[in-house]
């Protein structure tokens, strides 16, 4: 049977509004990127492509993850950095944002100058853990037997520069202590020697940490943010002993400087919007992380502020990077 001339012509008005349903410009407009330095499966890249897919519904645009690894971030913040500033280009960092800002001695960009602090997107607190004979219990006893026996303990990092460098750093510099870094190239043969017994202790993120603590092969010190964590129950803020010590990476969004102020505004809301989303909520507290979104002034505030504090934990540790 042949439809009817009415109901053909109602079917073609539904496809007709259907069609004119995706505006315009999203037809038409390129895709925005987000681009992490980082490479594709790490907790930067994750964060990248969960906030882009509720982004992209919430702009009604296409939005993909690029992902430009190398030099702790640099080399995608410089191309972001360079890129036009409409809005579609923009960058997912992470700590190392602030800490290479006195780490390098020559970066190409300006992290106060050439960005657009967009928002917030979520902060991750770290575990201070040691070999599982380690002759400590807690945070006061690893004090004490550090400071009676200085630089007889070692810490294992899984990369110079990086924030979990930076918070034991920043633990040293707060309570005196002088314990030698032993460098590893990542965080997997630093985590390995640890369990076997070659050093004695390292800060490492609650994703890689927790099993082995769960399991009895590492202890666990304390944690590095301000409050205990309820994935690990029993174990203190290393901030109860050392007063007003707190170490937590974050991640957010930035766009090139000068971005238009509707722009601006836009990329924000569907920025808050992505971080408030069941689904991106549920994935950091897999890694005991918290989703936090932000105004752009607070953003700039925040960074700042960082920069100036990693400036003095950088300037503690001599290291620098050409």
């Amino acid at each position: 049977m042949r439809p009817s001339r009415r109901a053909l012509a109602c079917a073609l008005a539904a496809f007709a509004a259907g069609a004119h349903a995706i505006p315009v410009a999203a037809q038409t407009a390129p895709p925005i990127r987000l681009v992490v330095g980082a490479p594709p499966g790490g907790t930067t890249d994750t964060v990248a492509r969960s906030i882009g897919a509720t982004m992209g519904k919430e702009l009604a645009r296409t939005v993909i993850v690029e992902n430009r690894p190398g030099a702790g971030g640099n080399i995608a913040a410089d191309y972001v950095a360079k890129s036009a500033a409409d809005g579609n280009t923009l960058l997912v960092s992470f700590s190392s944002f602030s800490i290479n800002a006195s780490l390098y001695k020559n970066l190409p960009f300006d992290p106060r100058a050439d960005f657009t602090p967009v928002s917030m997107l979520a902060t991750v607190p770290s575990v201070l853990v040691t070999r599982k004979d380690f002759p400590a219990n807690n945070m006061a006893d690893l004090i004490k037997l550090a400071k009676a026996s200085p630089g007889k303990y070692t810490m294992a990092l899984g990369g110079i520069g990086s924030s979990l460098h930076m918070a034991g750093e920043r633990m040293k510099m707060m309570s005196g202590l002088d314990i030698v870094n032993v460098p590893y190239k990542g965080t997997t043969p630093a985590l390995t020697d640890l369990l076997g017994g070659q050093v004695d202790m390292m800060f490492g993120s609650t994703l890689n940490v927790i099993p082995h603590i769960k399991s009895g092969a590492l202890k666990a010190m304390g944690v590095s943010s301000a409050k205990p964590l309820a994935s690990l129950p029993g174990v203190p803020p290393i901030g109860d002993t050392i007063k007003g010590f707190e170490s937590n990476a974050w991640f957010a969004l930035f766009g090139p400087a000068k971005l238009p102020a509707d722009t601006l505004a836009r990329l924000n809301d569907a920025a808050r919007k992505a971080v408030a989303a069941p689904d991106f909520r549920r994935l950091l507290e897999k890694e005991s992380a918290s989703a936090v979104s932000s105004t752009p002034a607070e953003l700039k505030k925040f960074v700042d502020e960082d920069i100036d504090r990693y400036a003095e934990v950088v300037k503690f540790t001599g290291a620098t990077v050409e």
